[in-house]
């Protein structure tokens, strides 16, 4: 099989990350003598500094963690919906559907408690020392991808006419950030600096770090997080308003661990997060295939599963959420995906088609059956469907505040076997303004909730917003082997099974599987379903696929009733993954090229 790269191979440790200087970052840490744990909250706050278009400190994160000789459990960095955000407030603002944008679409941050509380619990080092790869680039700074100055450029009016805090950070001498110049964001590294001064004094390593988590959630950090969720912003419903968080909110929430939502297929056991997130749909996806699968690849094989995706992502639409009890058990039940996968006949299916688990109705928004202009929506709906942005690979972004916004993932390994996968996200620069104190913005997930009392995922106090992130982690014999992930928003559960088949149905006889070449095959997505972000609805039928894919696969897929777009070559998917074999210690890894800033490190 063709491949970019090599699949990396060593016995000290590995990391994958979507950004090099991250992945460098958290392997620095590694040859310190941390280990994974501490690596990943290097990295993941590096990551804020050099992909601030893809997340930041306020936005959210689920963990997916397997330590060495122990269980895996979900580290759950999403924030909950704030006190006063009732679909009662919304309503009366006027509005149908939670601003794409701005403070009205802002959950309680849970990036930051999440990291410190991995970094406490499962970390060696101090907060310092992880801390000072992220404070030297923002203080010294880093050459930035291209991608992060064009999506400045493409919100240059918005920010220079109403987010003026974040053209002070971003439009600096009225220039967007360029590639082979140095960029910095002074704000963010006083804010990290002033954190370490505040808490130098508070005891030893995990009462430094406990104190840190109090200035975010009761000192001057919640304080300016406060201040900016009160301020009037322009967002993508045209008019100005505050949002709902309060001091409260920020002090009443904290980080969490839960044990995985797992799945047993074919000698593996796939672990993802619950279904406040979309990692279920992953599991039931691979419910859905029969015992047989057609050749990898072949139009047989890329037909079945993309109808298969449809019919789980029904139910993720009618059952996921936080707001109501989710019937897991029967819709991940041999019985209840025979019935599901005899309704995948041999054409594409346009129709939104929820199951009934254990004789239930399925409910969805009447909103989720919108279908999407094509001309109007042609990059697509949520995060961002690369192969079709005008900004290669990212976000694509409006003058007028409406904005899609990507992801970050990582995954590391370390030689005593730790291993950890992590999607951060949220919090973008497009997604509300720069807190002028802090150097980084409000997060907008709760544009994933719905604006209509009873459903799952409907606007609730209290209750977590679905989230599109899905870290994985998959397990042979018990032991943890592979972690791995992907950004992508509704597509990261889609392009993630295609990369897991890749690797257990073919892998090598000799050197184990071949992770990069997994990465690197012909990927592709569907639409078919409600996107989980502004302007929401859906788009029948609607495929994209590289075109590298086989041609008499694409003229099978239209002739099956795919409405079939042909994206540029390389712009599916952008996965990472790190692995370790038990038997031999050996640890492997690779990374996504897509888009030239993915890279996996290691030895």
């Amino acid at each position: 099989m063709f491949t970019t790269r090599p699949t990396l191979q060593g016995i000290f440790g590995m990391v994958s990350s979507t950004h090099w200087l991250a992945s460098q970052s958290a392997m620095a840490v590694l040859e310190d003598g941390g280990n994974a744990y501490d690596a990943a909250v290097a990295g993941a706050f590096v990551l804020h500094v050099v992909e601030p278009h893809l997340n930041g400190p306020a936005g959210e994160v689920p963990i997916l963690l397997a330590p060495a000789g122990g269980e895996v459990r979900v580290l759950c960095g999403q924030g909950v919906t704030p006190a006063g955000a009732t679909v009662a407030h919304y309503r009366a603002l006027g509005l149908d559907l939670v601003p794409g944008t701005g403070p009205l679409a802002a959950a309680v941050p849970g990036a930051f408690d999440a990291w410190l509380l991995l970094l406490r619990d499962h970390g060696t080092k101090s907060l310092a020392d992880v801390l000072k790869y992220a404070i030297g680039y923002a203080e010294h700074g880093h050459a930035p991808v291209a991608n992060v100055g064009a999506t400045v450029e493409a919100v240059r009016e918005l920010f220079t006419t109403e987010w003026t805090t974040s053209a002070e950070v971003y439009l600096p001498d009225g220039q967007p950030p360029r590639p082979g110049r140095l960029f910095r964001n002074p704000a963010l590294a006083a804010t990290w600096k002033r954190l370490l001064a505040e808490v130098a004094g508070a005891g030893d390593r995990e009462a430094r770090i406990e104190a840190a988590r109090r200035v975010w959630r009761t000192g001057f950090i919640a304080e300016a997080l406060v201040r900016q969720a009160g301020r009037p912003t322009l967002d993508t419903s045209g008019e100005r308003h505050t949002g709902t968080l309060t001091g409260d909110d920020l002090a009443g929430w904290s980080a969490t661990y839960e044990a995985p939502v797992t799945y047993d297929w074919s000698g593996w056991t796939l672990c993802k997060a619950g279904p406040w997130s979309q990692g279920p749909v992953l599991l039931q996806q691979l419910a859905l295939l029969p015992a047989e699968l057609p050749a990898h690849g072949s139009a047989d094989y890329v037909h079945l599963l993309i109808e298969g995706c449809k019919l789980a992502m029904a139910d993720r639409e009618a059952w996921y959420g936080d707001a109501a009890e989710v019937p897991l058990g029967e819709l991940l039940s041999d019985g209840y995906n025979a019935e599901r996968r005899a309704l995948v006949g041999d054409k594409a299916s346009c129709e939104l088609r929820p199951g009934s688990p254990g004789g239930r109705t399925p409910r969805v928004s009447a909103h989720a059956r919108v279908v999407l202009d094509e001309e109007a929506t042609a990059p697509g709906a949520g995060e961002p469907t690369v192969a079709r942005y005008p900004v290669r690979g990212e976000p694509d972004v409006t003058p007028d505040g409406g904005t899609r916004g990507d992801t970050c993932h990582l995954d590391i390994v370390d030689r005593w076997g730790n291993m950890i996968a992590a999607t951060p996200s949220g919090g973008w620069l497009q997604s509300n303004p720069v807190v002028p104190e802090l150097g980084f913005p409000l997060g907008t997930r709760l544009q994933m909730t719905w604006l209509e009392e009873g459903l799952p995922a409907s606007l609730t106090p209290g209750r977590r917003p679905r989230t599109t992130l899905s870290p994985s982690l998959a397990l042979r014999d018990g032991e943890p082997v592979l972690a791995f992930g992907t950004p992508g928003g509704d597509q990261q559960d889609q392009w993630q099974l295609h990369f897991f088949l890749g690797v257990a149905l073919r892998e090598q006889v000799r050197g184990g599987p071949d992770l990069q070449g997994a990465i690197d095959a012909p990927n592709w997505h569907n639409d078919s379903f409600p996107s989980s972000f502004h302007p929401r609805g859906m788009r029948p039928g609607s495929v994209t696929v590289e075109s590298r894919t086989d041609p008499e696969v694409i003229e099978e897929l239209i002739a099956r009733g795919h409405r079939v777009t042909v994206g540029d070559p390389w712009s599916e998917g952008r996965l990472c993954v790190v692995a370790r074999d038990p038997r031999t210690g050996l640890l492997s890894a690779g990374a996504n090229p897509r888009g030239m800033q993915g890279y996996a490190v290691g030895r």
